[in-house]
């Protein structure tokens, strides 16, 4: 069998790709099939995708276009091919459309976010630009729609046959805490995205100041960009794939908060699956898949209200031996549901004939 992976961005570089797919390439080739992958952005495009080089994003444009174009060519060889998210980032879904219908291949279509809705954040331009409709159309196009939790599934399950709910997963031999944890004067709080999710602190902002007037801490931001928070013990890590996982595992308290709506029920927590693997308890928002993802009290902390939020801060701050078993709880849950050995068959009946509906 060959398969062909299209997805947006370059190996090795986006969380969504390679927590999804890419940590399990080598069990596709351990099976004997063919495995090939192409991107829309080339690799020496990835430094000057986000920030501001506007000089150089339209040729990005430009230039993706023209590999999809090429890329034809591989999905013609192809048994199955697997797209995440979508093959370009503007426009109708031309190249999912030949592949579906000219080339008539096998689509597998995957994704781990609510992008078939506007995320707040663009104007009308823009969402018409990205063709936001397109999703329904590619699921329906689709023998198999894989998705990251049980609201994106209801919704793919209105155009498609075959959903398959498969978390995004961390490969928890690699994901580990340190032996021992390098000694710290303050305790660590800590959050880790992107750039377009930072604007979740801005609600824990005020409690954030008001806690650090009577329990010394630090935040820590690990990120592409620097949020500059005000802060009194604020730091900035950016991120950096050699060092990913270093740099979590000196966060001591992880945050998790999202507001309630429905581009935020899309998200897959996989901020929650890395605390959880590093043995970091978390507090999160009970918002979509974080009410899943936490056993409130024993993997972790929902908070609902400001209040909540400081008293569950509070108690891991004054608590050592709180932040530790709420730790090691978390640990065993994502080791059990979320890791790579856990969900690995699930993944390579993907591209067997008879998964059914999950």
């Amino acid at each position: 069998m060959k398969i062909l992976f299209l997805a947006p961005y370059p190996l090795h570089v986006a969380p969504s790709q390679r927590f999804r797919f890419e940590h399990f390439f080598k069990s596709i080739k351990e099976k004997s099939w063919e495995c090939e992958f192409r991107s829309f952005i080339p690799a020496w495009g990835w430094q000057y995708l986000f920030g501001n080089h506007r000089t150089i994003q339209p040729l990005l444009l430009i230039t993706g276009f023209l590999r999809r174009i090429l890329h034809l060519g591989s999905a013609y060889t192809a048994d199955v091919i697997f797209i995440h998210r979508e093959l370009t980032p503007l426009g109708p879904p031309v190249f999912e459309w030949i592949i579906a219908k000219i080339l008539r291949k096998k689509i597998i279509y995957d994704f781990d976010d609510a992008i078939w809705m506007n995320d707040g954040h663009d104007n009308r331009i823009i969402w018409w630009l990205k063709w936001r409709s397109k999703v329904h159309r590619i699921c329906r196009w689709s023998w198999k729609v894989s998705v990251g939790n049980a609201f994106l599934a209801d919704f793919a399950r209105q155009y498609a046959d075959q959903v398959i709910v498969l978390p995004t997963v961390v490969d928890t031999e690699v994901h580990t805490p340190p032996v021992s944890k390098q000694k710290q004067n303050n305790v660590v709080i800590g959050w880790t995205g992107s750039h377009s999710t930072l604007f979740y602190l801005d609600s824990l902002l005020p409690i954030l100041r008001q806690l650090e007037k009577t329990i010394p801490f630090d935040f820590l931001v690990i990120a592409n960009q620097n949020p500059k928070l005000p802060l009194r013990n604020f730091r900035f890590i950016k991120w950096n794939k050699e060092t990913e996982i270093e740099d979590l595992a000196s966060i001591d308290i992880g945050l998790m908060p999202l507001e309630d709506t429905e581009w935020a029920k899309g998200k897959c927590g996989f901020k929650l699956i890395q605390y959880g693997a590093l043995a970091i308890p978390s507090v999160a928002s009970p918002v979509g898949v974080n009410q899943t993802l936490i056993s409130h009290a024993t993997t972790g902390f929902l908070a609902s209200t400001p209040s909540d939020w400081t008293n569950y801060l509070s108690a891991l701050l004054d608590d050592p031996d709180l932040r530790h078993q709420i730790g090691q709880n978390a640990r065993l849950e994502i080791i059990a549901k979320y890791s790579v050995s856990s969900l690995q068959e699930n993944f390579l009946k993907l591209f067997e004939p008879n998964q059914s509906n999950s």
